[in-house]
């Protein structure tokens, strides 16, 4: 759709005009997506979806309840228990999924024009991150769900017990509004490799993309009813869908608040299986001996404030020892103009609008409270771009920061950076584990026995050493402690939508 040759403005304009026939047209389906047909919710009810780039009305949204999810799941259900995906062999289902991949790729820039309306995000970054991501997690399941082997336990010569592993049957996906796309493919990819059916219920804050790879998933040659998606709200269809008596299997991300209620509906209704992948209060430690201190900076910047701080792994508390903490807070100041707010669909932006107003207020809610708990304010920390009607605010610094301050403590959800300064490495890390959460950790050290020394001791599901933002479908993602229970990505992750069973065999 847009020329690569023409200048960033040129480029802008193209995005701005797509975006204003899209949604003047009325070319935005906010239907559901049950038995292979898109349809209404079935009291006909609708919720606004509006862009957060500003504030304008892209779509009503079917908001799907109890009964939605009911419909829902009776198809994934039928088609589960009739074989015609689970039946299929692996190398059938490899086929389809690869197909599917191939449609995301096709459809990328509009598959990223409808992440960057709804979520806010760069188009830049939806065209170059998020659709690529995801069509990498389905492609990879595909290729690897015909070299998974199951097991033969080493029994005596009288027995043959054979280990397999069968697709758990129906299962829930609950995923957030922060990488609509790129969590949905997440949970997409194994569960459907493995032969499972899935309802989707993504966010009432970004539906968009979910019900699109819906549509492209028939069109690879799904079939009907394997895959639904139930837009709506976490009260309703969440809530409904993580009850529901016939969803064996429920994969939530979201925050820490609600994934307490997921391991509570399980208990409630059929001790489902419930994976949950939490919040993140990540630690970004920075030693005294690293000699990459300004790639260092430039690492915690553009993570902090990719995604509009957005992101359960952002590392929003900075550990720096109090030797060079002047010069390195310096160098971080020094990112900040780089990460301005502006016009996401500019492929030269590279921070845009928070994804609604309430997202908004709370996390300039947060940035009130640096002030009011003595934290000092050394950049941004203020709404930017409120003439546009949209959702944005400034790349925010603290240095001051305690760890038992509310800012340091309590997930954000924004562009905000906590400076907390440490006396040596038994301080770092206490400071760093003292946290409910832990997701994520990154190390800055030139000492090779202090790097593994400090990433063993971090309580974290991933610890990066010198580097922070590298990442791949091959390596499993999660946390431990309140940031949750499960894994995404890997083929680890085939364990949450697999049990098994063993069939033994007695030897006459």
């Amino acid at each position: 759709m847009t020329d690569a040759s023409l200048p960033p403005t040129g480029q802008a304009l193209i995005w701005r005009d797509r975006a204003n026939a899209l949604i003047a047209e009325g070319l935005i389906d906010g239907r559901g997506l049950v038995e292979g047909q898109r349809v209404k919710a079935v009291a006909e009810e609708t919720f606004e979806c509006r862009s957060p780039i500003d504030g304008r009305l892209l779509t009503p949204v079917a908001r799907g309840r109890q009964a939605d999810i009911d419909l829902a799941v009776g198809s994934a259900r039928r088609a589960f228990d009739d074989g015609r995906w689970a039946g299929q062999a692996p190398a059938a289902r490899k086929r389809v999924l690869q197909r599917f991949a191939e449609l995301i790729v096709q459809h990328k820039d509009e598959l990223a024009l409808l992440e960057t309306l709804d979520m806010g995000k760069p188009i830049q970054h939806s065209l170059g991150v998020d659709v690529p991501a995801a069509a990498r997690c389905i492609a990879w399941y595909a290729e690897a769900i015909d070299k998974v082997y199951d097991e033969i336990a080493p029994t005596g010569r009288n027995a043959l017990a054979l280990i397999q592993r069968e697709p758990v049957g129906v299962v829930g996906a609950i995923v957030p509004w922060n990488y609509p796309m790129i969590m949905a493919a997440w949970k997409l990819g194994p569960a459907l490799a493995a032969g499972n059916s899935v309802v989707l219920k993504p966010s009432e804050k970004s539906p968009l993309t979910a019900l699109r790879l819906g549509e492209l998933a028939l069109k690879a040659g799904l079939p009907e009813g394997v895959l639904n998606v139930v837009p709506g709200f976490g009260m309703e269809a969440g809530e409904a869908l993580a009850l529901h008596l016939d969803v064996d299997a429920l994969g939530f991300t979201g925050s820490t608040r609600v994934g307490r209620k997921m391991l509570e509906y399980a208990g409630r209704s059929n001790l489902k299986r419930v994976f949950n992948e939490l919040g993140g209060k990540s630690a970004f430690v920075v030693f005294d001996d690293s000699d990459a201190l300004e790639r260092a900076a430039q690492t915690v910047a553009g993570s902090i404030f990719f995604n509009q701080g957005e992101s359960c792994n952002a590392p929003s508390r900075l550990l720096v020892h109090e030797r060079i903490a002047d010069d390195f807070v310096g160098r971080v100041l020094a990112q900040t103009p780089n990460y301005q707010p502006a016009d996401p669909l500019d492929p030269s932006t590279v921070m845009g609008a928070l994804v609604d107003e309430a997202q908004l207020r709370t996390v300039l809610g947060y940035i009130e409270a640096g002030h009011k708990e003595g934290a000092r304010c050394v950049a941004g920390g203020t709404q930017a771009r409120a003439e546009t009607g949209g959702f944005y605010v400034t790349p925010t610094v603290f240095d001051g920061v305690r760890n038992d301050m509310l800012i340091a403590k309590e997930e954000i959800f924004g562009p905000v950076l906590s400076v907390i300064r440490f006396k040596d490495e038994a301080e770092a890390v206490a400071l760093a584990n003292q946290s409910s959460y832990g997701l994520q950790a990154s190390v800055w050290s030139s000492h090779i026995d202090r790097a593994h020394r400090v990433a063993r001791a971090l309580r974290a599901g991933t610890v990066h050493v010198n580097q922070y933002d590298e990442d791949d479908i091959t390596v499993p993602f999660g946390g431990v402690k309140q940031s949750g229970n499960g894994r995404d990505k890997s083929l680890h992750a085939l364990d949450k939508y697999t049990e098994l069973k063993t069939t033994w065999i007695r030897i006459d």
